[in-house]
């Protein structure tokens, strides 16, 4: 029977890209002068693991590019090549066009074959640089050195070395895919046994932690029986005598029960197979340092799978505030005990909704860890020196936002690379270091994340923006306060940049940053001093699948307001309304002068009033911006599950979403910011979006 192999693909696209990324990670903090070895060999595992699989699905290009990153690495993590940035570099370029070929065999996209090539030849290049000195060797690897002369497999004439690999009874897709990741190391055969068991001779120059770390790839190493095969007479000869089996391997003729101390001094040589097998293989049996068996603490999804549990959730919620509708009419002393059943499920049902909306919340990582490789390589192409400094990556949210998220901030951190950080020579002659510092931060803050970008580079320049603002045409005077110039930046086409380079300067991107977390129901607000830095703060709600909601109600209709919009509500008073000729009603609030929005107007509806100071405002405030809301009453607040209106009818003005009332009515979700950004009062103040 033929198994198709492609069925298998998504799941080592997914682990090559986790790979991938880690791997990144590493090489960007890795300490050049001296690395940890453990860093070194994370690296290589990972970049292993990639190679076995590609082999697997016989990616041969893949296979080809891994295979001499990895003898590159293995030089260096043996400590036969002394480190150096040049190293680093070509290690993530050779991500790169490891993570183009991925998308070349998954998305069927382009591949420049070009710079396989040119990355091929620079690894090639590199591995056969010239090794270091013995004591910087044995210092840097300790582990690689040689054992002892009884137990040391003896080479053949032409330096090779001859082991008999026998494998316990597997399947012969992983017979096939250890021959052929196997074959890379050099000469195979392959025979039967009698017992249905196969055997490798493997013919190679390579160790036998390569051996190992490969056959991890696809079994447990402790299932293997590896010896010397007989190349050569005093190979034969050695292997005869007490052969410990380098601590996991079982000696062609040795007594099991009595492993001799060169073998318990070979032991620790094992350790690296198990950290290369769980790289590889999440999924499987994991192995403790006290031998305890540990199940994986995960399991792979598919997203669409999340998505339905969570609209079923979304219904039984919908369906729970129905049932508690339904029984608000009866008598609590007759129905106790059903009252009593209800209130429980409410209960287990809120319970239920917060666990099964923790599956879609993703740590900021996710995110965050993009960013050092684009800020390395965009200083470098500056010719600027920048720290990158990241806080809170462990703060969660919501998949969907995080997602959208990626691009607005991907572009702000450019922009604090290009605009905000200075050269280096005029950070010192401004008395800073010549290194400027970019952090990126997340936190939550009550039901919203911050997530921040913030620079201490050379900040805003008030006056040039002022003057671009008014050179461009747009309604700014002298006395604005500085919260408002900054948010001058967002508007479409607004820079102030000199030169236009392919990083920053034509104007675009800003603007459309606002839209887009505006879109997710967010705020961006910037605060910045001259020469001290300049700080540029999101914030976002944490989940746009389900909200809390005051419901109001106008005429016959009920409509939804976000909470977190939502600042007061009161009854004015008559005298507190005053109109103004051409810009509509205001409301006085404590000596406030607040712009006054009838709902009824905006969607067309007969009010129950007849007079502002019968209807109820509710005073919001969006963008640093207030406006109060004229509704006939409140009806309440209650937690509700959004359902997108857009791809269910089309998109309307003013409105976020839909949702479901206890009532089976549909509710219309109040797009607030849309709201506040349309009302014509708000032109006595200007917002630029």
């Amino acid at each position: 029977m033929t198994i198709d192999m492609s069925q298998f693909y998504q799941v080592f696209f997914d682990e090559a890209d986790e790979l991938l990324a880690e791997m990144e990670k590493l090489l960007l903090a890795i300490d050049v002068s001296a690395p940890d070895s453990e860093d070194l060999n994370a690296i290589f595992r990972a970049a292993h693991s990639i190679k076995g699989g590609a082999a697997t699905f016989a990616f041969n290009d893949i296979t080809e590019v891994t295979h001499m990153l990895e003898s590159l690495l293995d030089r260096i993590r043996k400590g036969e090549m002394a480190l150096t940035p040049e190293h680093v570099d070509a290690f993530l370029v050779s991500k790169d066009i490891l993570t183009m070929l991925m998308d070349g065999h998954h998305h069927g996209s382009g591949v420049d074959q070009a710079a396989v090539e040119s990355v091929c030849q620079r690894l090639k290049a590199l591995s056969q640089g010239t090794a270091a000195d013995a004591p910087a060797a044995a210092t840097a690897a300790p582990a690689a050195a040689e054992p002892a002369p009884s137990a040391a497999p003896v080479a053949d004439a032409d330096g090779n070395y001859h082991f008999r690999i026998e494998l316990p009874d597997v399947p012969q897709r992983d017979v096939d895919a250890l021959a052929t990741e196997l074959g890379l190391l050099g000469t195979i055969s392959q025979e039967t046994l009698p017992s249905q068991r196969v055997v490798f001779t493997l013919v190679t120059s390579e160790g036998l932690d390569n051996i190992i770390a490969i056959c991890s790839f696809v079994l447990d190493p402790d299932d293997l029986k590896i010896s010397h095969a007989g190349a050569a007479t005093d190979m034969a000869a050695a292997s005869a005598q007490d052969d410990p089996g380098y601590g996991i391997f079982e000696p062609e003729k040795a007594d099991a029960a009595s492993p001799t101390p060169a073998a318990a001094a070979e032991a620790p040589k094992a350790e690296p197979a198990a950290p290369a097998a769980e790289a590889k293989n999440p999924g499987r049996r994991a192995t403790d340092k006290e031998g305890v068996s540990q199940e994986s603490s995960s399991i792979r999804v598919g997203i669409e799978k999340v998505d339905q549990l969570i609209n079923l959730v979304g219904e039984l919620v919908i369906t729970q505030a129905m049932i508690e509708q339904r029984i608000s009419v009866l008598d609590p002393i007759h129905h106790e005990r059903l009252l009593n059943s209800v209130g429980q499920l409410t209960r287990n049902t809120r319970d239920l909704q917060e666990a099964v909306m923790s599956i879609r919340m993703m740590p900021m990582d996710y995110v965050f860890s993009r960013f050092p490789r684009m800020v390395r390589d965009l200083a470098g192409k500056l010719n600027k020196k920048v720290e990158f400094v990241t806080r809170g990556a462990a703060t969660e949210l919501d998949k969907g936002l995080i997602e959208r998220i990626v691009d607005p901030l991907t572009h702000l951190v450019r922009n604090s690379v290009d605009h905000g950080i200075e050269m280096p020579e005029t950070r010192l002659a401004s008395g800073k270091n010549e290194t400027g510092k970019l952090t990126l931060s997340a936190a939550h803050q009550g039901g919203n994340i911050v997530i921040e970008v913030t620079d201490d580079g050379g900040g805003l320049n008030r006056d040039r923006i002022l003057a671009k603002a008014k050179q461009q045409g747009l309604p700014v005077s002298d006395s604005i306060p500085d919260a408002d110039v900054w948010q001058l930046i967002f508007a479409p086409g607004f820079s102030t940049a000199e030169v236009v380079t392919d990083v920053s300067g034509r104007g675009v991107g800003m603007d459309v940053v606002k839209r887009n977390i505006t879109a997710m129901g967010g705020t961006v607000e910037i605060r910045s001093i001259p020469g001290v830095g300049t700080t540029i703060s999101i914030s976002l709600p944490l989940t746009l699948a389900i909200l809390d909601g005051m419901s109001v109600r106008v005429g016959e209709e009920v409509y939804i307001l976000p909470l977190g919009y939502v600042v007061e509500s009161l009854q004015p008073a008559a005298a507190d309304v005053k109109d103004i000729a051409g810009q509509g009603q205001v409301v006085k609030i404590r000596e406030e002068y607040l712009p006054l929005i009838p709902l009824y107007q905006i969607f067309d509806i007969e009010p129950n009033f007849t007079s502002p100071s019968q209807g109820i405002a509710v005073i919001l405030e969006a963008d640093g911006k207030k406006a109060a809301l004229l509704v006939d009453a409140l009806v309440g607040q209650q937690q509700v599950v959004v359902k997108n209106l857009e791809s269910n009818f089309r998109k309307v003005a003013g409105i976020s979403g839909a949702t479901i009332l206890g009532d089976g009515g549909v509710s219309l979700i109040l797009d607030v910011s849309a709201l506040l950004r349309s009302s014509r009062q708000l032109n006595a103040d200007p917002v630029f979006f």
